[in-house]
C-alpha cells in the first residue's frame, strides 16, 4: 500500500523481487536494510549516536556488521564527533560540519546532541527516536526502502517535549555519507527558458551548496544530486543518488570532510528559517529520497525512473494502488494561437482544427476569467469573463467533447494582480511586510497561502470551478518567486513559520482537489521549470520542464530533465516556426521528433499551417500514440549527449520486456562532410529479432531491416549519407518478431 504522513510519500508499494524484511542485530546494535541491488547499513556506537555504516551494493544475508566503531579525533581540531559519519547530527558537543538540526531553546542553549533511544520495526524499514542527552528534544527517524529499486525514503519528526518553547533553526531532512574516494558531483542549474543544465565537477574539500531561498523550487537549481566514482560516465562507475521531495526553498549540502569522506545533507533551507515549536509541537522534515546504481549516471536515472513511476506520482483511481500512471492525452493549448484573446467562438473554431490533428485533449489557456484582458489585471479574481463566454464555459466544454477531446483549462491560484477585486477587497492577503514596498514582479504578487482564509479562498473557487464544469484537467502556473515574506498575523518570532506553510497547504489544497475531483489531472509550471521537484510530483500528473520551446533547445534541456524525471511527465510542446526566442527556422519534422522523446503537445498557431504541415502533423501524432509507452515508460538510453556543442545526439528508450524499441537521432550541422555515427544501441534482447521501422519516411538507414538484438547493440545502426545538414532528426521504431 502507498502509505503517506502529512501528505509525504514514504512507502512503496509492496513487491516480491528480491525483498527482505528490515533487520536489527541487537548484539551489534546495527540496523540493515535490503532493496534490489542495494543494503543500506547504520548502527548505534558506544556513544549512543546514529552512525553510518555501509551504503553500496547488495550484501549477503549471512553478512554481519561489528558495533559502530566512532572514528577517531584529528588533532585537537576535528573532534571525534565531528569526523564521525551521523545519520542525523545534532549541532553541539565540537561539531563542525553541516549538522540536520540546529535549535536554540528559551534559555538561550543552542547545544544540542543526539543519542539513540529507541526503535520500532516497520513494513519497509524502521523508524528510530533519538532525543538530546540532556533536554526533552525527540527526533524520530523515518526509513523505508523500496524492495525493487532499493531507493531508500528518509525523514524526521523533531518534537518538543520540554516546558518552554524552542526555535528551530535548522532541520534536515536526512543526512548520507559516501566513503572517501574520488569523486565527480553531478546537479542541475539553470535560468528562466534555460533550465536543467548537467553541471559536472570534481569534489573538492569543504562545502558545495545548491540551494532554493525564492520560497520555491526555484529555475536556478533543482533539489537532486549525483555522486559518481572517477569521472562522468554514462554506463560505468558507481552512483550514489538522492531527491528531495520539497517545492518550498530548499537546500542540499555536499561536503567533503577533513577525512576525505562525502557528506550529503538536504531539507528546508535554514536562510531565513525559524520555525518555533511550542511544548507538544512537532515539525515535520519532507522526504529525502537516496538510491544507489553501480553502473554510470544511465542506470541511475533508469532507476529513479521507473520508481517515480511505480511510486511517486499519481496513481489511476479505482484500478489499486499499484496501477501504473497512463501516458499522458496528446495536448493543444491555445496560448500561441489566441495568447488572452479568448473567445468562446475563437476557442471553438480553434477546437474543430485541432481535432482533426488526432489530438487528445485541449487546454484553453490564460484571458478566460475576470477582467484579464492582458498581465495587468484580473489575477485572483476566478469568475468566468461572461464577455467572452456570455454562457460559462459549458458550450465550449460541449464542443470540444463532441470533437472526441477533453477540456483543460489554464490557472495560477497562489498570484493576485493589484489591479483585481480580490485585491482591492483583501491587500492583506499578499506576502508583505506592513510599511515595506510590494515588489511587483510581471504586474502581480504573492498570495499568502498559509494563511488559512487564503487557503479557503483558493480550494474554494477551484473546488467551484470543477463542481460545475466536466473539467479533465488544470495547467497550475505559478509566475514569479516571493519577496518581502512577512506574515504579521503570527507574533514576530513565529513568521518564519511561512516557508513550510506555504507548502504545506498547497499540498494539502492538491490533496483535497484530488480526493474529491479524481478524474482531474493536473501540471506543474512555474514559467517553465521553476516548481519541479518529488514533492509537486506526488499530486500532479506532469510538468512544464520550460517556457522554451525552442526544438534545438529543448535536446538539452530534455537531456538534462531526465537524469531526475521520467520522460512521462516531461511535456514537450512543438510551437511556431521561427521561434520566437532564438528566431530560429525548423522544419515540423525536426519540431516533432524533438518533442515526441517526452510527452507531447502542440503549442502552435495551427491556424497558419499548410494542409501539408498539418498532414504531417496527424501522422506523426497517430506514429507517436503507437510507441508512446515505450518513450515515455520504457528504459530510457542517452546514446549520444547534445551537450558541449556536440553536432549529433540520440536516444533511444526500451520497454520493460524488451519487445519493443524507439531510437531518435538529432544533427545540429553537418561539418567537413561528416555523417552521422554509427549508432550501437543497448537494452534489446540480444537473442530477439527486431524489425526495424523508420517513424518519418526520411532519411533511410543503409542497415537491415531486421537484425538480431545482438547485432543492432554491437554491429548497429548506419545511417544514409544523405542524412546531412542543419536541424535534421529521424527516428525508428524496433519490434520484436
Amino acid at each position: 500500500m502507498l502509505k503517506t504522513f502529512s501528505g509525504f510519500v514514504l512507502l512503496t508499494a509492496s513487491m516480491t523481487i528480491m525483498a527482505q524484511t528490515p533487520t536489527f542485530d541487537n548484539d551489534a546494535k546495527t540496523f540493515r536494510l535490503d532493496g534490489g541491488d542495494v543494503s543500506y547499513v547504520f548502527g548505534v556506537n558506544p556513544r549512543g549516536e546514529l552512525q553510518q555504516l555501509y551504503w553500496g551494493g547488495r550484501l549477503a544475508a549471512t553478512d554481519h556488521f561489528p558495533q559502530a566503531a566512532p572514528m577517531p579525533e584529528w588533532a585537537s581540531f576535528d573532534t571525534s564527533y565531528t569526523n564521525t559519519p551521523q545519520e542525523y547530527a545534532g549541532w553541539g558537543n565540537g561539531l563542525y560540519n553541516e549538522p540536520s538540526l540546529k535549535i536554540t531553546f528559551a534559555d538561550g542553549n543552542r547545544d544540542l546532541v543526539l543519542h539513540y533511544e529507541s526503535h520500532k520495526v516497520t513494513e519497509r524499514g524502521f523508524d528510530i527516536v533519538l532525543k538530546d542527552i540532556k533536554t526533552a528534544i525527540f527526533v524520530t527517524l523515518h526509513y523505508s526502502i523500496d524492495p525493487d529499486s532499493g531507493i531508500l525514503a528518509r525523514s524526521a519528526i523533531i518534537e518538543n517535549k520540554e516546558s518552554q518553547p524552542v526555535t528551530i533553526e535548522q532541520a534536515a531532512a536526512a543526512a548520507w555519507a559516501v566513503p572517501p574516494g574520488h569523486y565527480t558531483m553531478n546537479y542541475l542549474t539553470g535560468r528562466w527558458a534555460g533550465e536543467w543544465t548537467l553541471t559536472q565537477e570534481p569534489i573538492h574539500p569543504g562545502a558545495r551548496i545548491i540551494e532554493s531561498c525564492r520560497g520555491s523550487t526555484g529555475h536556478q537549481a533543482n533539489p537532486w544530486f549525483a555522486i559518481q566514482s572517477g569521472d562522468p560516465d554514462e554506463n560505468h562507475g558507481e552512483v550514489w543518488f538522492g531527491a528531495l521531495a520539497w517545492s518550498g526553498s530548499w537546500r542540499i549540502t555536499v561536503e567533503q570532510d577533513q577525512l576525505d569522506s562525502v557528506r550529503i545533507t538536504g531539507g528546508f533551507n535554514p536562510f531565513d528559517f525559524g520555525y518555533v515549536l511550542k511544548p507538544g509541537e512537532s515539525l515535520e522534515t519532507p522526504v529525502f529520497y537516496g538510491g544507489y546504481a553501480a553502473h554510470g549516471l544511465g542506470e541511475a536515472s533508469r532507476i529513479l525512473h521507473h520508481f517515480e513511476i511505480a511510486h511517486v506520482l499519481p496513481h489511476r483511481i479505482g484500478e489499486g494502488d499499484t496501477a501504473a500512471p497512463k501516458p499522458r492525452p496528446v495536448i493543444y493549448n491555445s496560448w500561441e494561437a489566441t495568447e488572452m484573446n479568448v473567445t468562446e467562438a475563437g476557442q471553438e473554431a480553434l477546437a474543430e482544427k485541432v481535432a482533426a490533428l488526432g489530438i487528445d485533449r485541449f487546454v484553453m489557456d490564460d484571458g478566460w476569467f475576470g477582467q484579464r484582458k492582458t498581465d495587468h489585471a484580473g489575477l485572483g479574481d476566478w469568475y468566468v469573463n461572461t464577455e467572452k463566454f456570455p454562457h460559462g464555459l459549458k458550450p465550449l466544454i460541449d464542443k470540444v467533447h463532441s470533437l472526441g477531446m477533453d477540456f483543460g483549462l489554464w490557472v495560477e491560484p497562489e498570484m493576485v494582480n493589484p489591479d483585481s477585486d480580490l485585491y482591492r477587497k483583501h491587500p492583506d492577503w499578499v506576502l508583505n511586510f506592513p510599511g515595506r514596498p510590494r515588489t511587483e514582479q510581471r504586474n502581480q504578487l504573492v498570495l499568502n497561502l498559509a494563511r488559512p482564509d487564503v487557503r479557503a479562498y483558493v480550494y474554494g473557487f477551484l473546488d467551484k470551478l470543477l463542481t460545475e464544469n466536466d473539467i479533465a484537467f488544470l495547467k497550475w502556473d505559478y509566475n514569479r518567486n516571493w519577496s518581502e515574506p512577512g506574515w504579521d498575523q503570527l507574533p514576530p518570532a513565529e513568521q518564519k513559520k511561512v516557508y513550510v506553510e506555504f507548502t504545506r497547504n498547497l499540498y494539502s489544497i492538491l490533496a483535497e482537489l484530488k480526493t474529491k475531483h479524481p478524474k482531474v489531472e493536473l501540471e506543474s509550471c512555474s514559467g517553465g521549470g521553476g516548481r519541479v521537484d518529488l514533492g509537486i510530483l506526488q499530486y500532479a500528473d506532469e510538468v512544464w520542464p520550460s517556457d522554451n520551446t525552442d526544438p534545438f533547445d529543448r535536446l538539452t534541456q530534455q537531456d538534462g530533465f531526465t537524469y531526475v524525471y521520467t520522460p512521462q511527465v516531461m511535456m514537450a510542446w512543438v510551437t511556431d516556426s521561427p521561434h520566437w526566442l532564438n528566431k530560429r527556422t525548423t522544419s515540423l519534422e525536426y519540431r516533432m521528433l524533438s518533442s515526441m522523446q517526452g510527452s507531447l503537445g502542440i503549442g502552435a498557431n495551427i491556424a497558419k499551417w499548410s494542409d501539408e504541415e498539418a498532414a504531417t502533423a496527424k501522422r506523426l501524432i497517430a506514429a507517436y500514440h503507437q510507441v508512446q509507452p515505450t518513450i515515455v515508460q520504457g528504459n530510457l538510453y542517452r546514446l549520444i549527449s547534445p551537450r558541449n556543442g556536440s553536432e549529433f545526439s540520440a536516444t533511444q528508450t526500451v520497454n520493460r520486456d524488451k519487445s519493443q524499441s524507439v531510437v531518435f537521432l538529432f544533427i545540429h550541422s553537418t561539418q567537413e562532410g561528416r555523417i552521422f555515427p554509427r549508432l550501437k544501441l543497448q537494452g534489446l534482447d540480444p537473442a530477439a529479432q527486431y524489425a526495424l521501422t523508420p517513424i518519418e519516411d526520411k532519411p533511410s538507414p543503409t542497415t537491415p531491416t531486421t537484425a538480431s538484438g545482438a547485432w543492432w547493440m554491437n554491429r548497429g545502426l548506419d545511417m544514409s549519407e544523405d542524412f546531412r545538414g542543419d536541424y535534421q532528426a529521424a527516428a525508428f521504431r524496433l519490434d520484436r518478431k
